[in-house]
């Protein structure tokens, strides 16, 4: 399908555009998302010949920098390029051929799968999302402690202070500041709310008695455009408190260890691991969408977590997309680019386990 946003002159092949930019690295550095200067690294390929674009969640960009790193130094006649954006357009423009495939922190709604006309969900990326706050002299303090039930009345505005006794109650010794709470939302459309407002939702019904969402469902408050936006919103102003992606957020922010089973647990890349190792897929699963239904409740793990998917179509009409998408898309999955990318971005490498049902669904791809 041609790309609604990337005209090409008459007669410019994908090959030969390849080849064109292939001439112009031999000379310039590429960037961020280009191929490391030097020479290429072991195994390198020089077989597969093509170039795919992506798009999406701006929590992935780190792995993302990674994976596309790692790829091209070993496949040198390949090029990759992923943009942010955030998670929904990244959907819709892969819905809209626009890009080849997308990253996005929630997966596909049933309209936007059957308009692909088949879809291939990885779980790539599993990072916890963190409950971020800025008090001035507190965050040397430690981490404040909150169950699900105080972010949820939090977050809907029900406490406003952050002396309030429901937050010194689970914090004993820490001298809170009488300070007003700021609620910071994302702007855009975001799989990182839709997580959070999912998790509120399972765990303090009442107080948050909103469905997950990728937009943020109450007015007021303060509000960011994307991840970085959501971290500058939060470091210019005190008494503030949002949610991103943890590895997004600076020593500079306190965090919240969340209370669950088993007592307050702090945000790592072990925990948020834990929490898919301990949930199912979810009923809309199939062998190519590995979409999963999280466990909120299990004892010692971090419940706020992302799990961020690589989404892409299971039949191309260009026949060069199809094998350099499914190279990159085994490279991310791999042990190597999964390591790489926890490296990068802090996130948590998948299990054996999930990498060979990744690998399956791979190979569904077709073009």
């Amino acid at each position: 399908m041609p790309r609604s946003d990337s005209p090409r002159a008459p007669g410019l092949t994908r090959r030969s555009a390849l080849g064109a930019f292939s001439a112009m690295a031999a000379t310039t550095a590429l960037g961020a998302c280009g191929r490391d200067a030097g020479p290429p690294a072991p195994g390198a390929s020089t077989d597969l010949e093509g170039e795919i674009k992506g798009a999406g969640a701006t929590s992935q960009s780190d792995a993302q920098d990674a994976w596309v790193n790692g790829f091209m130094d070993r496949n040198l006649n390949a090029a990759v390029d992923y943009a942010g954006g955030g998670s929904g357009a990244g959907r819709t423009k892969l819905v809209a051929g626009a890009v080849d495939f997308a990253g996005s922190d929630a997966p596909l709604d049933e309209e936007e799968s059957q308009a692909l006309g088949g879809a291939v969900e990885l779980p790539l990326y599993i990072s916890p999302i963190a409950v971020a706050y800025h008090l001035p002299g507190l965050a040397g303090q430690g981490r404040l402690n909150m169950t699900g039930e105080v972010i949820a009345r939090i977050f809907a505005g029900d406490i406003t202070s952050w002396r309030d006794p429901a937050i010194a109650a689970l914090n004993e010794g820490t001298e809170l500041p009488d300070t007003r709470i700021t609620v910071v939302h994302r702007s855009d459309d975001s799989g990182t709310t839709k997580n959070v407002t999912g998790y509120l939702h399972a765990v303090a019904p009442q107080a948050w008695p909103h469905k997950g969402a990728e937009t943020w469902p109450l007015g007021g408050g303060q509000s960011g455009d994307g991840t970085s936006g959501m971290i500058q919103t939060l470091t210019a102003a005190p008494g503030t408190i949002g949610y991103a992606d943890a590895s997004k957020v600076p020593e500079t922010l306190g965090t919240v260890a969340v209370g669950g089973p088993g007592g307050f647990v702090a945000y790592s890349a072990q925990a948020a691991a834990a929490t898919l190792d301990a949930s199912q897929l979810s009923e809309h699963a199939t062998e190519s969408r590995l979409v999963y239904s999280l466990n909120y409740s299990a004892e010692g793990t971090y419940p706020i977590i992302l799990v961020s998917y690589l989404i892409a179509r299971q039949r191309y009409e260009d026949p060069e997309i199809a094998p350099v998408l499914k190279a990159y898309l085994r490279y991310a999955a791999s042990a190597e680019g999964q390591q790489a990318a926890s490296r990068a971005a802090g996130c948590a490498p998948i299990s054996e386990e999930l990498r060979t049902r990744v690998n399956a669904a791979i190979e569904t791809i077709v073009g």
